[in-house]
């Protein structure tokens, strides 16, 4: 199934369709296809939308507030922030899922400014009487940034990638080699959290999340609040999308379950109701667990492969924890970067392609 049979084409096959593979195989075919007509893409997955981890991400941009120490990283979430930017006022905003949002990040004490603060628009730190809505915390932040609704993102990434003829395939890979001997000549490996069963990574854990969606027009700003001493994700949030609010503050490292926890549905409800007590009357649409890929940077770089007499180049692009939304289409650019060097070595690139 999904074998390659013309001679003569460059083969490749990318494997995960969450946010990150299939802006990662747009990014690769619009740099490239007009350089190399005999382009092949091809998309392997078990799970599309509505069922990937990216489909339960809250999706506002906003990288760890305080993680500068990754100036690759910082300038990958900087090109995604200016990326969809230039998109705000497209004819395709609404359908990419893509809007301007505004909101509170919200302290239990003084911290440091984050490295983001100018990639974001209009940063400030809130005043007293800001703070005085928010009894539980002394200092915070207010800026516009971005939200990117992961379910509409792939619908629209997918339709583009159609459009160019891209084929999909759903089946669950059990190895790259089975892809390579398949006829792939080069491998994406964009499986997030579940990149250990096709290679090990004692780095790469699941960070599991649990979200609540409800109905609630009326929350027009987001509300992120941090706690230094539970750490990341373990505080409530409120998220207002195109549609529905995405409530959450659940971060469970090393947790596989992918059931929705009544625990875990109660500490959500009540630390966002105190948040903000209006939500008490908000309709609950709909439920969700899902795993952020946790690794301590993520995983970018080629490596190559050798079944039997032939090579196959894999080019890893996972490890993107809770930020994927936030970082994916910097990451997207160096995977083509990665990707047009392995051209260049095998003499199929006539000409430079645009934009790298």
């Amino acid at each position: 199934m999904g074998r390659f049979h013309q001679a003569g084409t460059m083969r490749v096959v990318v494997i995960g369709a969450g946010v990150v593979g299939l802006s990662t195989t747009l990014c690769i075919h619009e740099r490239f296809h007009s350089v190399l007509p005999s382009l092949d893409v091809r998309v392997y997955a078990d799970r599309f939308t509505p069922l990937t981890n990216t489909d339960v991400a809250a999706g506002l941009w906003q990288p760890y507030p305080s993680d500068s120490s990754n100036q690759q990283e910082a300038q990958w979430n900087q090109q995604t922030f200016d990326y969809l930017l230039s998109h705000i006022h497209s004819p395709n905003a609404a359908n990419m899922g893509l809007a301007l949002t505004s909101g509170y990040n919200l302290f239990r004490e003084a911290v440091p400014d984050p490295s983001w603060k100018d990639i974001v628009l209009g940063f400030r730190k809130l005043t007293h009487r800001e703070l005085d809505m928010f009894p539980d915390y002394s200092y915070g932040w207010f800026n516009t940034s971005l939200v990117l609704e992961g379910r509409r993102y792939l619908l629209w990434l997918t339709e583009r990638l159609t459009e160019k003829g891209v084929k999909f395939f759903q089946r669950k890979v059990e190895s790259f080699e089975e892809v390579a001997r398949g006829g792939a000549d080069v491998i994406i490996n964009c499986t997030g959290v579940w990149a250990g069963m096709l290679q090990p990574d004692p780095l790469l854990q699941p960070g599991r999340g649990q979200i609540i969606k409800v109905d609630a027009p009326w929350m027009k700003h987001f509300i992120v609040t941090h706690d230094s001493d539970r750490g990341i994700y373990k505080s409530p949030y409120i998220i207002p999308g195109i549609q529905e609010v995405t409530l959450g503050g659940i971060f469970q490292l090393g947790n596989w379950s992918e059931v929705n926890n009544i625990q875990d549905h109660n500490t959500i409800w009540e630390g966002c109701c105190r948040l903000e007590p209006t939500l008490k009357d908000a309709k609950i649409v709909a439920e969700w667990t899902g795993f952020r890929p946790v690794r301590p940077q993520i995983r970018l770089e080629r490596e190559q492969l050798c079944f039997g007499s032939s090579n196959t180049e894999v080019i890893h692009n996972y490890g993107h924890g809770g930020y994927g939304l936030t970082i994916h289409w910097g990451c997207a650019l160096e995977a083509a970067k990665l990707f047009g060097k392995v051209l260049e070595e095998r003499k199929l690139l006539r000409m430079p392609p645009p934009h790298l």
